[in-house]
C-alpha cells in the first residue's frame, strides 16, 4: 500500500529538551497520572471531517488545503482511498480513536438505497482498517444538514417526507455506527431551529425532534447497539435560534420528553462560547445533571462570533476540562474528539500533524496540572470551606428537606446577622497560576 505521509514518522514523545516540532513535549501515551495512563485519560479522537474533508474554504474563497489523496470526485474509489490515508495518519499521530459523519466517509447517492448501499461498502472497508490497525469508533453520525432538502430542518422540518427521509439516514449511520463497534452515536441538531416565529411552530418541531430521538433510540437497541447517544448543545449557525441551545436547553429537552435516560451530552468548546458559556460552565452543567458524555476538544477564537473550531492550545482551558474529568472519574463512553480544523493559511498536509500535536500536548500538560491542583489540595479545600456551614445540622436538615420556611424564620431570629467570609477568588487564581508551571 502506498505511503500517504511519506515523509512523516511516527510521532513519539521526545520531552521537554526535544527541538523535532514533530514529537509529542508533554503527551506520553503510557505516562500514568492518579493511577491510570494518560491514553486512558485523555482518549484522543481525531474528526473525520476535518482531518479528510475540510478544504479550508471560508465564505470568501475556495478552499486551500493540499489533499493528495483526494482526487476531489465523489467516487467510490476516492472514498476508499480516504479511509486508507486517515488510518496512515491515526497510525502516525498515535490515536486510537475517530469520529465520522456518514457523509463524511461516502458519497451520497441518487436514492436512499443507493447512498445506504455507498456507506455499507465504506463501512466494510473501515471495519478491515479497524481490524488491522486496532483503531476504534468513538462516536459516528448523520449530516443532516448538507443536503437542500434539510433546508428547513430535518427532524423537525415542516415536510414530513423529509422526516422519513432523515430516519432513513439516521437508519443507516446508527446501522455502520454498530457494525464498526463505535461507544456512542451523537445527535447535532444542524439545522433544528429556526429563524423567525413568524413560520415556525416551535412547540410542534420540539415535539416531532422527539419523536424522532424515541425512534432513533427504538431502533438502535433492538439491533444490539449497547452504546450510549449524545445531543450536542449549538446556540445558533447555521439557524438563528437552534432547539440544542446550550447545556442546560438540552437537558430540559429530555427531561421534558422521557429521554433523559437514553441520552448524554456531547460538549464543544466553541459551541459553548457561541452560547455566551464557558467550556467549564457547560461541563459542570452535564456533570452535575450526570449527563457529561463526551466533548468535542476545540476552541474559539475571543474576538469572532462564529464556530471557527481552533485546535486547543490554551493551557488554562485544557486543565480546567482535565480538572473536570478528573473530578467525575473520566467519560466510560465517550473522549476528546479533535472537532477542529487547521487554519486556511495552514494548508499542506504536515500541518495536520503540527495541529493534531499541539492540541495533544496541551491535553497532556492540562492533565498534569490538573492533577497537580488536586494533588496540592490547596484549592479544593477552600472550596470545601466556602460551603461548611451547610455540613452542619441546619444545612442538613435543609438538603433533606425536612424542615419548614417557619422553622428557618425562626432560626433567622436567633442566629443573628450572619457572618460572611471571603470568596479568595484572587488567591485561587494565583494558586492555580502557580501550579501552571
Amino acid at each position: 500500500m502506498n505511503e500517504f505521509f511519506p515523509d512523516v514518522p511516527k510521532i513519539v514523545y521526545e520531552g521537554l529538551d526535544s527541538e523535532n516540532p514533530l514529537s509529542f513535549r508533554w503527551y506520553d501515551a503510557e505516562a500514568e497520572v492518579e493511577g491510570k495512563p494518560m491514553r486512558e485519560h485523555l482518549r484522543f479522537a481525531s474528526a473525520y471531517w476535518h482531518t479528510m474533508r475540510n478544504t479550508l474554504a471560508d465564505p470568501f474563497g475556495v478552499g486551500t488545503a493540499v489533499m493528495p489523496w483526494d482526487d476531489g470526485t465523489e467516487t467510490m474509489d476516492n472514498a476508499i482511498r480516504r479511509v486508507d490515508a486517515f488510518f496512515e495518519f491515526l497510525e502516525k499521530v498515535g490515536i486510537d480513536w475517530y469520529c465520522f459523519h456518514d457523509r463524511d466517509v461516502a458519497p451520497a447517492g441518487a436514492t436512499v438505497a443507493e447512498s445506504r448501499a455507498n456507506l455499507e461498502l465504506v463501512t466494510d472497508h473501515l471495519a478491515q482498517r479497524q481490524s488491522e490497525t486496532g483503531k476504534r469508533l468513538l462516536w459516528g453520525t448523520a449530516c443532516l444538514f448538507a443536503d437542500p432538502m434539510y433546508v428547513h430542518g430535518a427532524a423537525t422540518s415542516p415536510s414530513v417526507d423529509v422526516f422519513a427521509h432523515a430516519a432513513a439516514q439516521v437508519r443507516a449511520a446508527i446501522d455502520a455506527t454498530h457494525r464498526l463497534g463505535g461507544l456512542g452515536y451523537v445527535f447535532w441538531g444542524g439545522r433544528e431551529g429556526y429563524d423567525t416565529l413568524l413560520n415556525t411552530d416551535m412547540s410542534r418541531e420540539l415535539d416531532h425532534l422527539a419523536s424522532f430521538l424515541h425512534l432513533s433510540v427504538q431502533y438502535a437497541r433492538q439491533i444490539g447497539f449497547e452504546g450510549s447517544f449524545f445531543i450536542e448543545p449549538k446556540p445558533k449557525e447555521p439557524t438563528t435560534h437552534q432547539y440544542d441551545f446550550d447545556a442546560a436547553t438540552c437537558l430540559n429537552f429530555l427531561r421534558q420528553y422521557d429521554l433523559l435516560d437514553d441520552f448524554d451530552l456531547n460538549i464543544e468548546t466553541n459551541h459553548a462560547t457561541l452560547a455566551g458559556h464557558s467550556m467549564p460552565h457547560e461541563l459542570d452543567v452535564a456533570a452535575s445533571a450526570g449527563s457529561l458524555g463526551s466533548i468535542d476538544a476545540n476552541m474559539g477564537h475571543p474576538q469572532l462570533g462564529w464556530d471557527t473550531d481552533h485546535f486547543p492550545t490554551d493551557l488554562y482551558l485544557t486543565t480546567m476540562v482535565m480538572r473536570c474529568l478528573l473530578q467525575v472519574g473520566g467519560l466510560p463512553h465517550g473522549g476528546l474528539n479533535f472537532d477542529a480544523k487547521r487554519r486556511r493559511g495552514s494548508f499542506e498536509p504536515i500541518d495536520l500533524f503540527h495541529a493534531h500535536i499541539a492540541g495533544m500536548d496541551a491535553f497532556a500538560r492540562g492533565l498534569q496540572i490538573a492533577a497537580a491542583i488536586r494533588a496540592d489540595g490547596r484549592i479544593d479545600e477552600m472550596f470545601h470551606d466556602r460551603y461548611r456551614s451547610w455540613d452542619g445540622a441546619l444545612g442538613k436538615r435543609i438538603e433533606q428537606k425536612e424542615i419548614s420556611l417557619e422553622q428557618l424564620e425562626d432560626h433567622a431570629m436567633h442566629s443573628g446577622r450572619p457572618e460572611l467570609n471571603s470568596g479568595r477568588e484572587e488567591l485561587i487564581r494565583s494558586i492555580f497560576n502557580d501550579l501552571l508551571r
